[in-house]
């Protein structure tokens, strides 16, 4: 009963959260832009807009990962969801939340870069006309496994204590660097998503056909992950832990 009297506190928390992820991490993107005079990126600055990513993502999880969890990213709540990990009656709210975050973080971004930011892609994830869908398909695919897998791989119960933030901010780290140059690198449907909706309020072009192509992919891509840490993690001790609670369940709710 507790937990249901502060699911505002959760949502709250979702939608903080992944508005700082999305102000930060995808802000970095036209800051960088508008500090080069829209020049391209050099494989050095990559890496800074990679470490904001994954500094945010560290923040984030120690701020808030006891409040909710720290999703902060809709495909690791669909993987924790179909794990069983996390209760599907949530999984509408926090997703909507994670959504709401990102716009109002790429209409934090407009705000405080002003229309220049806007002028600049705003940081939407996009593939360009050479990259065929399939191969920007894959790309988010894999890195959102990575991502998801190492979130399993942190809350995992012989996990190392206090040490999730640091791994899931090095695994955003190391999984946007092959990524980014191919989709932007989202692989987070929220990310995507958000600053898609903001800079098509604020005049720019969106490639709106592309939003499947993204969806699709971190989605099951955060499915896949889920399952197979769960295929190859999986103990003794987890079956008899799993037995024990829903052989507690009927008590529990009596």
């Amino acid at each position: 009963m507790d937990d249901e009297n502060k699911l505002w506190q959760k949502l709250a928390a979702e939608l903080i959260g992944t508005a700082m992820l999305v102000f930060v991490g995808v802000g970095s993107v036209p800051a960088l832009a508008l500090a080069r005079g829209g020049e391209p990126f050099t494989g050095a600055e990559l890496g800074f807009i990679s470490l904001s990513f994954a500094l945010i993502v560290v923040v984030t999880v120690y701020i808030f990962g006891y409040i909710s969890g720290n999703h902060i990213n809709p495909a690791v709540t669909l993987a924790l969801a179909v794990t069983g990990k996390h209760p599907w009656k949530l999984v509408a709210p926090y997703m909507i939340a994670q959504v709401l975050g990102a716009i109002i973080g790429a209409v934090v971004i407009l705000g405080v870069m002003g229309q220049a930011a806007s002028d600049l892609g705003l940081g939407v994830a996009a593939y360009g006309a050479d990259i065929p869908w399939t191969q920007a398909f894959f790309a988010e695919f894999v890195g959102t496994f990575l991502l998801v897998f190492g979130v399993f791989g942190v809350i995992y119960r012989k996990a190392a204590l206090g040490w999730a933030g640091l791994v899931i901010g090095f695994v955003v780290f190391a999984a946007i660097i092959p990524v980014a140059p191919i989709t932007g690198a989202s692989i987070n449907p929220a990310r995507t998503i958000g600053p898609m909706l903001v800079q098509q309020i604020a005049g720019g072009t969106i490639a709106w056909e592309q939003l499947p192509v993204y969806l699709i992919a971190e989605l099951l891509g955060g499915v896949a992950a889920g399952v197979l840490f769960g295929i190859v993690a999986h103990t003794a001790a987890d079956r008899a832990t799993a037995v024990e609670s829903a052989a507690a369940e009927p008590v529990a709710s009596a």
